[in-house]
């Protein structure tokens, strides 16, 4: 039998490759993000406990911020392409961004929480906290184009980046609800956030020196000289012709937005309590059977990678967003006819539950591995329609309306629970569930993402960068 044709023998390209322990140590940027993605969600309680703001006012606060959130982005796409020391860009961009995000977080939710600081102390610890996300957050954006432009190859650096950013969360979800939270009495106290908030920034902190590790071979000035064919300094009116003159970009920023106000909602630690706490009944069964749910379902992110790697990031996208939205309807109808307390009791109707769990969290899996392999495909897109490679303008670009976008979400969700009666305290564990309270949540955990769904479907009619584009359009003038 012959030997296997790479892809660039193929393709008649000659395409960029990573070592497999590189794609894996900087995959472990999930550790940085999902860490601060699982501490952040608890948000509202800090602020209410910690600070004294009311809900609704929280909500304001978080939408308001999430936008300057969006703002900064773009600001950061600048300082990227300006940063250029001998140690290259990515490593002192991600440890400057860390140090800045986790003091803020660590005063928000440890040192100046319960010192009467008020709205003001909170707003501007959380602006700190924006900067350094931002920082953080955009750099590792521009890692994986960087690695690898080999279409077959691009889906194997998802698979590993999506697989940890759901097993993250997971494994701090288990640690923080089953096993930190009883020890605080099963309430969101001050105690238990500080507590939180230690746990969430050691994890993050490994995960930055695993990352640095990983890029460190590629974090080179040469290698970002000459990637980018002009040497002229970006400016603002790059941004703006790069939104307009990318087709394929505006179709992933609608199909990105409409997902993520649902994503921002449903993450927000009070409607994870509505549900687990509130409507099942007990928060520690409820963890464990969404994470027994969860975990199988990484194997999904394979499924989803050979799938890119067959029939492009575009179709995956597709054809599992479909799959979404069905599984989506048969959870929420299954809600209906259920006694949901009943998930809780360990039997037919719990072993139910975690199935559609599973099948639910899988087909995400998949959407999720295409979505993170088509941001690489946009920024080669850009080079190849624009003649620059400018990864940070391109993620910076996407990040911006994303966020103003999907600011909302922290302001619905803040505002849902407002007017089901939780105006001046927030949800906790073992609260009545109202016919409210039971809608409410059904509808930001299965409705409002089937919404996104449907959003996205209807911007990828539009969208015309499939695999065969990128194979005899964009590769080919790499």
């Amino acid at each position: 039998m012959g030997k296997k044709l790479s892809a660039s023998e193929i393709d008649g390209v000659q395409y960029r490759r990573a070592k497999l322990w590189q794609i894996i140590l900087c995959a472990c940027n999930a550790l940085v993000g999902m860490s601060v993605y699982s501490l952040i969600g608890m948000a509202s309680y800090t602020a209410s406990i910690g600070f004294g703001i009311g809900t609704a006012v929280i909500g304001v606060i978080l939408t308001g911020t999430r936008i300057l959130d969006g703002v900064t982005d773009p600001m950061l796409a600048f300082l990227y392409d300006k940063v250029n020391t001998k140690f290259g860009k990515i490593r002192i961009l991600l440890i400057v961004g860390f140090v800045i995000e986790a003091v803020a977080l660590s005063c928000m939710y440890d040192w100046a929480a319960g010192k009467g600081l008020g709205m003001v102390g909170f707003i501007l610890l959380y602006v700190i906290y924006v900067i350094g996300y931002t920082i953080n957050n955009m750099t590792a954006q521009t890692i994986p184009p960087l690695l690898s432009n080999d279409p077959r190859q691009r889906p194997t650096i998802s698979v590993w980046s999506t697989g940890l950013n759901y097993m993250v969360p997971m494994a701090l979800t288990m640690l923080l609800n089953v096993v930190l939270l009883p020890k605080f009495g099963g309430t969101y106290s001050q105690e238990f956030l500080a507590a939180a908030c230690k746990v969430c920034l050691l994890v993050a902190a490994v995960g930055v020196v695993l990352v640095c590790i990983g890029v460190s071979a590629y974090d080179k000035p040469e290698n970002f000289r000459g990637l980018t064919k002009e040497q002229e300094p970006l400016k603002v009116k790059d941004m703006i012709e790069v939104l307009k003159g990318n087709r394929p970009l505006q179709c992933y920023i609608i199909s990105a937005t409409s997902d993520k106000i649902a994503q921002v909602t449903a993450s927000q630690a009070v409607i994870g309590t509505m549900l687990s706490g509130i409507i099942i009944g007990n928060m520690g069964i409820a963890t464990i059977l969404t994470v027994i749910g969860m975990l199988p379902s990484i194997l999904f992110a394979i499924v989803g990678a050979k799938y890119a790697g067959k029939h492009g990031n575009k179709e995956t996208i597709v054809t599992w967003t479909k799959i979404c939205i069905g599984i989506s309807a048969v959870m929420w109808i299954f809600f209906i006819v259920i006694d949901p307390k009943d998930i809780a009791k360990m039997g037919v109707i719990t072993a139910i539950y975690v199935v559609l769990t599973l099948c639910k969290n899988g087909a995400n899996m998949c959407v999720t591995t295409g979505n993170s392999a088509f941001m690489a495909d946009l920024i080669d897109y850009e080079l190849d329609r624009g003649g620059r490679y400018v990864p940070a303008i391109v993620t910076g670009t996407a990040s911006l309306i994303d966020k103003i976008v999907s600011s909302c979400g922290t302001a619905i969700a803040a505002g849902a629970v407002a007017l089901v009666g939780y105006t001046t305290t927030v949800p906790q564990p073992g609260d009545t569930c109202t016919p409210a309270i039971f809608w409410l949540t059904m509808f930001l955990t299965f409705g409002l993402p089937i919404l996104g769904w449907v959003c996205t479907l209807v911007a990828m009619k539009f969208c015309k960068l499939d695999k065969a584009e990128l194979r005899f359009h964009v590769f080919q003038g790499i």
